[in-house]
């Protein structure tokens, strides 16, 4: 007779903590590589603060920063499906709208 509480080959238990579970808002990402790895920094610029802090880095091989992609690329297509089109940005174009869309102060 087969065992039924035995977890299939290849699952993983992957645990969610409390604290991470939270998450972390960012609003800008910055993506660096070397021969060997990719560094994705993740930021959260702040209207009128000058200094922006790295709030997150994720290390990835190059075979996982594709895998990265392509799961991106995956859930973006699944997103507008559901959703509609999300707006394209301009290449080349300002990296993010640095008043965010909202009233500029004025002195």
């Amino acid at each position: 007779m087969e065992d039924k509480t035995k977890k299939p080959k290849n699952q993983i238990n992957i645990e969610l903590k409390e604290d991470v579970a939270q998450g972390t808002y960012s609003n800008l990402a910055i993506i660096t590589h070397s021969s060997s790895e990719f560094v994705l920094d993740f930021v959260r610029v702040m209207p009128g603060i000058p200094k922006a802090e790295v709030k997150s880095r994720i290390i990835l091989t190059p075979e996982h920063a594709k895998r990265l992609l392509m799961a991106l690329q995956d859930n973006v297509e699944k997103f507008e499906k559901a959703h509609g089109k999300v707006k394209n940005i301009e290449p080349g174009g300002p990296i993010m709208p640095m008043n965010f869309g909202g009233p500029t102060g004025q002195a």
